[in-house]
């Protein structure tokens, strides 16, 4: 769906990069990066991440560039808490809008868990967050510093928090998590980013990551018991809204 986007806007100046966060690494993503069959993805999906049946019609493997983080690195430095966030920065290297949900809203608590749908209200409510954000984002590609979409350099310090020693000690467990899941050391590696969500449990990168390295979980989506008890015990929304109010 950001493919058809891109396509769009790509001539006027847009590079996207796309960043999967998963310590299990190529096998572990690459079927969601680019699907053999386009038509295998579950159109309830498309419902529940905002993308309305134009764009969802749309959707073909990105050609932009698609990373692997195994260490989470990126979500560290950029204060990512959960998939999918994005970060807007300028070409001067300058951030214009730090982490936040890329036009995805919380609408988990209306999914039917068993049949994997959400009501037509939902959907469409979903479907207009993402839209608002796509627009935003267009009109900062055509305007640039102009664009009501583009925070002044307080406002995006003022969103960008700083780390708390939690949340760096958090960190350092993920990347001991990481290193010895690389060594083979699956057990220890998920203790270590179980304490890593304990630390920053705003993280949803860490709890994902903690239930989600046993083999027969790698590649898959994460939907399992477990999740749906983190999600339900939350005290936050999943996915917050973005706020894109107009700056000026």
């Amino acid at each position: 769906m950001w493919q058809a986007i891109y396509d769009e806007v790509k001539d006027d100046g847009l590079e996207i990069i796309a960043v999967a966060f998963d310590t299990g690494g190529k096998d572990a993503v690459a079927s969601r990066i680019r699907c053999e069959d386009l038509a295998e993805r579950p159109e309830a999906l498309g419902r529940l991440m905002g993308w309305n049946e134009d764009l969802w019609g749309r959707q073909s493997p990105p050609q932009y560039p698609c990373l692997i983080d195994e260490s989470h690195r990126v979500a560290e430095l950029f204060g990512m808490t959960n998939v999918p966030q994005s970060v807007w920065i300028d070409e001067e290297g300058r951030i214009v809008r730090p982490a936040e949900s890329a036009g995805t809203i919380d609408v988990l608590k209306d999914l039917n868990r068993e049949t994997l749908e959400i009501p037509d209200e939902s959907a469409e409510r979903g479907a207009q967050a993402r839209l608002d954000y796509i627009n935003a984002l267009k009109d900062w590609v055509a305007k640039g510093a102009d664009s009501a979409y583009a925070l002044p350099p307080a406002e995006v310090k003022r969103r960008m928090r700083g780390t708390s020693d939690a949340e760096v000690k958090a960190a350092n467990h993920a990347r001991l998590g990481q290193h010895l899941y690389s060594l083979g050391a699956l057990e220890s590696a998920k203790q270590h980013f179980a304490e890593a969500s304990r630390l920053h449990p705003e993280s949803w990168n860490y709890r994902r990551q903690s239930m989600m390295l046993d083999p027969e979980c790698i590649g898959e989506i994460n939907g399992g018991p477990d999740f749906w008890e983190a999600v339900d015990a939350s005290e936050g929304d999943y996915y917050p809204a973005a706020d894109l109010t107009p700056v000026n």
